[in-house]
């Protein structure tokens, strides 16, 4: 277990990193004895700092919930993160040039809530307490870097926690649709980089049912003292793999009578 001294050292310097847009080397090198209860403290130091700054949480969001991306990192967990009030972009906006350092894009199915969320709620439990569900795109970038040039080692899990799971915005599409009115399996989407079409996939690709994750979440947040809240947005993890978007990318996620979201990068 990291000290306090330790977990608010890390908090501040990934807040630097992110107000400097410059990456800082894997916490998992730094400390060897990181735990996953010392990252997400680590998350939490952060958001007391953002709330003191006037930020306001507006949701919350799930990843690492595929297989493929399990099996990268070597878990058998998804991860969670922090959604804040500036992290919100407009379908077809245009993210300004400098905002991020490394972004990537995510397609997504977001859960609107209408109601909080218990510890223990079931999938039952979810589908009750949302007023809906849409499509959507989550922006990532990394504070941390990717792979250590000197050592090769690559990002645990730890540091992606501690880095508010990779998080960076939401990108909400228009369309809205109760969730019981649609089979969030077979949602799915067909994801353009320009003209090109890079990602395909189904909402089965998230846990075999992206409800699953916010069941998760719920139980997550309880063992840390969080609770998901009426009002909030929460994003059930991505369908694909991440696409890079450098300066100029234009993203389009056609999700078909699910309806579709855009963003592009200055």
């Amino acid at each position: 277990m990291l000290s306090a001294a330790e977990v608010d050292a890390a908090a501040i310097a990934l807040l630097e990193a992110e107000a400097r847009r410059e990456q800082i080397g894997l916490l998992s090198e730094a400390h060897p004895a990181i735990t996953l209860d010392d990252a997400y403290a680590i998350q939490k130091a952060q958001m007391a700092q953002k709330l003191a700054a006037g930020r306001e949480i507006v949701g919350w969001k799930i990843g690492l919930t595929s297989k493929a991306m399990q099996d990268a990192l070597g878990i058998d967990t998804p991860d969670s993160g922090v959604l804040y009030d500036d992290m919100l972009f407009a379908s077809g906006g245009i993210v300004p040039k400098g905002r991020f350092i490394q972004p990537r894009i995510e397609a997504e199915i977001a859960f609107i809530m209408k109601a909080p969320l218990a510890p223990d709620a079931t999938r039952e439990d979810v589908l009750a307490a949302t007023e809906a569900v849409a499509p959507a795109l989550e922006i990532l970038d990394t504070r941390i870097v990717r792979k250590d040039a000197a050592t090769g080692r690559v990002r645990k899990i730890y540091d992606t926690v501690s880095d508010n799971a990779a998080n960076a915005g939401i990108v909400l599409g228009e369309a809205r649709f109760a969730p019981d009115d649609v089979d969030l399996r077979w949602v799915g989407a067909i994801v353009q980089s320009g003209d090109e079409v890079v990602a395909t996939g189904l909402g089965a690709g998230v846990l075999n049912d992206p409800t699953t994750g916010l069941v998760w979440l719920a139980q997550r947040m309880g063992a840390y003292g969080q609770r998901i809240e009426a009002g909030q947005i929460v994003l059930s993890g991505s369908f694909i793999a991440p696409i890079e978007c450098p300066s100029g990318t234009r993203i389009n996620a056609d999700y078909g009578p699910f309806g579709a979201v855009s963003i592009s990068f200055e």
